[in-house]
């Protein structure tokens, strides 16, 4: 990477890591847990530019353990490693002295500085390290931060920042392309395959758990009176849902063809137009997924003909579990999620057949941005999935999703599990955080960096975590 010479490059001087517990008002599974709490990490991040002027810039990622670190060990333990491997994440960043775009400084640290962290961090009481996917995790909130500072600092939108007036390098000096594919990163930039003119509002995906209740007579009475849905039934009626994501097991075969068919059956009634299955991640074989979609082409063909895609059956790291998904694929687009830890991850993933990504904003708004742009470029189809993101985690993931040109709007579902989390942020973004209509507004979105409008949002933080350099 050719060194950058622009006035508008920065560095990071201060960092302070805020941890925000919330619970949700319902449980929500993952594979085999269940999920009732989570904390977030919140990071205020400030940079400085070659002419010494600084800003700060906010990030936000729920630490959600069950989805990024499955196993058996004990919650609590996880959880406190994941916010340890924050501290060293923020350590880390301040001792980073490179001087760029955010883009090319957030590739640098994921490529070089992450690894290195990872490597060296081992869970003491465990003796084993953090996943990948926890790592990407706990680095993320960081650099969405990052992000958000340079277009403070430049008093410009963030998505305006990725194109060659801003950025020292072309998508050459981050992405390879697939082998024999007639497709050339150079000269080209983000901006090239960024939407022009992001949709001021998009289509909500809403979440069924494997938990959660569908109808009236599923109710038992022990239910939270908080003034908020709780059968499926409920949210379809007061949020004019169109589009439902069907959490499934994995396991067991009967269970999740019945799941799809009720469920499909709620949809159709309820005049819904698309249904996406999520098995989990818990699959080991292709036949199992393409049973039931079989069957569900054979046996109720309008539920099929809604289902709009598969989100990733199988086990996460692709090197370890490298299944031929060719005839899933071939059946419904079958998109990448755990797995899509970044670009070449995806790379890998379409030569096992899959045709689609799912990103998050998660794994690293840098990491997301680049996905995008391999992915776009090789003709992948593209979804943003949520990790049930509250707060100020909600804004960049609606920002990718705008962005990003997805196949049908963006899943959204903080609002289900916990929706009062986010009631300092909803008087500022009220469409942001409720579904009407079937789809989440953007146009409170504005101003410079991410648009989160910081300074209007009267939250009380609690006492900060970590805080090392320099605040602006």
């Amino acid at each position: 990477m050719p060194e950058p010479g622009k006035p508008s490059d920065v560095r990071v001087v201060g960092v302070q890591l805020y941890l925000l517990p919330v619970r949700t008002r319902v449980p929500l599974k993952f594979g085999s847990e269940t999920l009732t709490a989570v904390t977030c990490a919140r990071v205020r991040m400030t940079v400085e530019d070659r002419r010494g002027r600084r800003a700060s810039g906010w990030g936000e990622t729920p630490l959600s353990v069950q989805w990024a670190w499955p196993g058996p060990w004990p919650y609590e333990t996880r959880l406190l490693a994941m916010v340890e491997f924050c501290r060293r994440v923020a350590a880390a960043w301040l001792e980073f002295a490179e001087m760029r775009h955010p883009l090319e400084l957030g590739f640098e640290f994921n490529q070089a500085e992450l690894p290195e962290l990872r490597q060296s961090f081992v869970v003491p009481s465990l003796e084993v390290r953090l996943p990948r996917l926890a790592a990407l995790v706990c680095a993320s909130p960081f650099d969405i931060a990052l992000h958000d500072a340079y277009g403070v600092l430049h008093s410009v939108d963030t998505y305006a920042t990725y194109n060659a007036q801003w950025m020292s390098c072309d998508l050459a000096a981050f992405l390879d392309p697939a082998f024999g594919a007639d497709v050339s990163f150079h000269s080209k930039y983000p901006a090239d395959f960024l939407a022009a003119s992001p949709p001021p509002q998009l289509r909500a995906w809403h979440l069924v758990g494997g938990l959660d209740l569908l109808e009236a007579g599923d109710l038992r009475g022990d239910e939270p009176q908080d003034g908020y849905p709780v059968a499926l039934t409920d949210w379809i009626e007061r949020d004019g849902l169109s589009c439902l994501k069907i959490k499934l097991r994995g396991d067991n075969e009967a269970w999740d063809f019945a799941r799809l068919v009720r469920v499909g059956r709620i949809a159709a009634e309820s005049a819904c137009d698309w249904l996406s299955a999520d098995f989990n991640c818990t699959v080991r074989e292709p036949f199992y997924v393409n049973r039931i979609l079989d069957r569900l082409r054979d046996e109720h063909p309008r539920i099929f003909g809604m289902l709009l895609y598969v989100e990733q059956p199988f086990p996460y790291e692709l090197e370890e579990h490298p299944i031929d998904v060719h005839s899933v694929a071939a059946r419904k687009p079958l998109f990448l999620d755990e797995s899509a830890h970044d670009w070449a991850q995806i790379r890998r993933g379409r030569e096992l057949g899959w045709n689609g990504v799912a990103l998050k904003t998660c794994k690293t708004q840098t990491g997301a941005i680049l996905s995008l742009c391999w992915a776009k470029a090789h003709g992948m189809a593209l979804m943003v999935q949520d990790l049930t993101n509250p707060m100020l985690a909600q804004i960049p993931h609606l920002r990718l999703a705008a962005a990003a040109e997805t196949v049908m709007g963006v899943e959204t579902n903080a609002m289900q599990f916990y929706p009062a989390a986010s009631e300092a942020e909803a008087k500022v973004h009220p469409g942001i955080y409720l579904r009407r209509e079937g789809r989440i507004e953007l146009d409170s979105l504005r101003g410079p960096g991410m648009g989160y409008r910081i300074a209007e949002i009267e939250r009380i933080l609690p006492e900060c975590e970590l805080a090392l350099g320099e605040i602006a």
